[in-house]
């Protein structure tokens, strides 16, 4: 039973499945499922589209150099049966899937590391700026920038609340007769007469 792999998105191809493209010049291209085949024919590119193994290997996400990925490479040769051959090859077979399972472990380890220190880095940003809302005891010191940060937003408060105070003398620093305006009405037949108005 041959397992082929798909040409777009590198996934198996497993018999009796799939599509087979064959092109003019006889090339044959081999499709998991519909959604790689149409991708195809819209000629967008593997490396691209973060669902492929091109791009997984591309971006960093996949092994891209392991010696045991050769030994998976090495098949489809027509040999001689012989019995110690292939008692040692499924031994073999058996100590390669461990130890690419081992380095795959390895490889995603080192790759969610990076991911660790962001997100302490993250959270320790998270802290500083927030230093307020923890008890007064858990607070640390209060870095440079955020204190300059805090007096600015104090001095704006001022200035705003400054500018109310003069505003509020200046309305009642003005005459009277400007606040006090009188409203009329007009009534049919009579003309018009005031009205009292609350202030």
């Amino acid at each position: 039973m041959r397992i082929e792999t798909c040409t777009f998105c590198s996934r198996p191809v497993y018999p009796s499945k799939g599509i087979t493209f064959v092109r003019n010049d006889a090339k044959l291209f081999r499709f998991c499922r519909s959604k790689c085949h149409k991708n195809f024919k819209m000629h967008r590119n593997p490396r691209k589209l973060g669902w492929t193994k091109a791009f997984r290997r591309a971006h960093g996400k996949e092994m891209v150099v392991d010696s045991t990925l050769q030994f998976a490479a090495r098949r489809n040769v027509p040999v001689r049966y012989d019995r110690d051959r292939v008692a040692t090859t499924l031994k073999a077979m058996q100590r390669v899937a461990e130890i690419r399972s081992k380095r795959e472990r390895q490889f995603y380890k080192e790759r969610m590391k990076g991911n660790k220190e962001k997100q302490r880095a993250a959270n320790r940003k998270l802290v500083e700026e927030n230093q307020h809302l923890l008890p007064p005891e858990e607070r640390d010191v209060v870095p440079e920038h955020i204190l300059a940060q805090q007096e600015l937003e104090a001095a704006k408060m001022d200035a705003e609340v400054d500018v109310q105070e003069e505003e509020e003398q200046l309305v009642e620093k003005r005459p009277k007769s400007i606040l006090k305006q009188k409203k009329q009405r007009l009534i049919v037949g009579h003309g018009p007469e005031n009205m009292d108005v609350d202030e």
